[in-house]
């Protein structure tokens, strides 16, 4: 690969910026094109926006996620596109144009905003970026009133945590998630002084505080579009880690998820207290 390229996945945890990148200046980029439409072209239009004239491009995703689209989405930019296809990847190669077209509003349309029906700033390509889950506001509904020192594993764009921030009993709470947009959204969305929100792997043993009072998550169980359950798992376990004995797990999950056992193995006490909407609510006593 050329002097000063890169390559990009913008699921993958990192301390660089394609948006931060200087306009006209990468030797060139291999890119794995997200899923969402919105948020790939907005993708596909920065790493242009950041390559020289004439710089080569790849890009590269499964032919039901976005592959193929890929070409055309391209060639919208301007770019004249060559395409292969392997292991049901479709992988188009290119050199950026002296002239693109379209970039502007592909920027406008993927780039953070605040959205008035969910009364939250968001981003396309975060988790349920353009609507409240389901599980989570079936949790927010059931929630007590916390207190104490909390956190909120794999927090998105801060919709729970700003639930549990209407208790005044609540006086710390880390909100932690893997994903910068999310990060980025959940900061603003939860000006909060006793709020700490954390750009982090939760799956990583360590990654968060300790001694804690109170945990709540929606734990993901998807990894690159097919099921994974050990994310769930690993959310379990990284939250029993961060309980002081006594403290209290809050865990929504879809109902044919087999938590049970992994929760029983790790908390003294494991409560199902609502069964409803396809999800089941656990509260887990450390």
């Amino acid at each position: 690969m050329p002097l000063g390229a890169i390559q990009f996945s913008p699921l993958m945890p990192r301390s660089e910026k394609l948006e931060e990148c200087d306009e006209d200046t990468l030797g060139g980029m291999i890119v794995l094109g997200p899923p969402g439409t919105v948020e790939r072209r907005y993708t596909l239009a920065l790493a242009l926006k950041a390559l020289a004239p004439g710089a080569p491009f790849t890009v590269l995703a499964p032919k039901d996620k976005g592959g193929s689209r890929l070409g055309k989405e391209l060639a919208g930019f301007g770019c004249t596109v060559s395409e292969t296809a392997r292991r049901h990847y479709r992988i188009c190669t290119c050199e950026r144009p002296a002239v693109l077209t379209g970039l502007e509003e592909a920027l406008a349309e993927g780039a953070p905003r605040f959205d008035e029906a969910l009364g939250l700033w968001t981003q396309p390509g975060a988790f349920s970026w353009n609507r409240i889950d389901p599980g989570s506001a079936l949790l927010v509904r059931h929630l007590p009133q916390l207190a104490g020192n909390g956190a909120d594993l794999g927090c998105g764009i801060g919709y729970l945590s700003r639930a549990v921030l209407a208790s005044p009993k609540v006086q710390r709470l880390t909100a932690i998630d893997i994903d910068r947009r999310s990060v980025e959204a959940a900061r603003r969305n939860l000006d909060d002084p006793r709020v700490s929100v954390s750009w982090a792997d939760i799956r990583k043993s360590g990654t968060q505080v300790t001694g804690l009072d109170f945990v709540v998550m929606n734990p993901p169980f998807h990894d690159g579009g097919a099921e994974d359950r050990s994310l769930g798992q690993s959310f379990i376990r990284r939250a029993a880690e961060a309980l002081r004995p006594g403290g209290v797990c809050w865990l929504v999950a879809n109902r044919h998820l087999p938590y049970e056992a992994l929760l029983k193995e790790h908390f003294k006490r494991v409560t199902l207290t609502v069964e409803a909407e396809g999800y089941k609510i656990y509260e887990a006593q450390r």
